[in-house]
């Protein structure tokens, strides 16, 4: 199963990258070139442990669906969502939160297995781990923007 592994430091406090990265309208925002976008469940807001989001995108040309769910969730230091209903045989995403001096240390671990077997496989090494490897890079950017562009704590922080 491919794993792709990230980190990103961002310049805010772990509550605040934790609230950003079950956003629903963040990661809307931040895959607005898949016109991502979510059409059952949590529509809009933060998701909490147990919530399903299905998301609409148009990947390769083909309008999918994809639907997961929070499976687990210890604020505001890791969650972790799974996907259960969609293309892929199997979808997990951890998010790590680990404080830093001067702000957070956010940590992807993401476990995907295309469906086909042998031709899953192949299409696994041969381009989409680097595709999902770049859509992932293209959230972390884009919440790390809206992380660092605000000061004040996170709505949710003290909570």
């Amino acid at each position: 199963m491919p794993t792709i592994r990230l980190e990103t430091f961002i310049h805010a406090p772990p509550e605040r990258c934790f609230d950003l990265s079950l956003s629903v309208d963040a990661h809307a925002q931040s895959q607005a070139s898949a016109h991502e976008r979510p059409i059952a469940g949590v529509l809009a807001g933060e998701m909490r442990l147990g919530d399903t989001v299905t998301w609409e995108a148009v990947h390769f040309g083909i309008r999918q669906h994809l639907t997961s769910q929070i499976s687990a969730y210890e604020r505001p230091t890791r969650f972790t969502d799974e996907m259960v209903a969609g293309i892929f045989q199997q979808l997990r995403h951890t998010h790590v939160f680990v404080p830093q001096p001067h702000g957070t240390l956010m940590i992807d671990v993401f476990f995907f297995r295309a469906p086909l077997g042998v031709l899953g496989r192949l299409a696994e090494s041969l381009f989409l781990t680097h595709y999902m490897k770049s859509l992932l890079l293209s959230r972390n950017r884009y919440l790390k923007q809206v992380a660092e562009s605000v000061t004040e704590p996170s709505p949710r922080s003290g909570s």
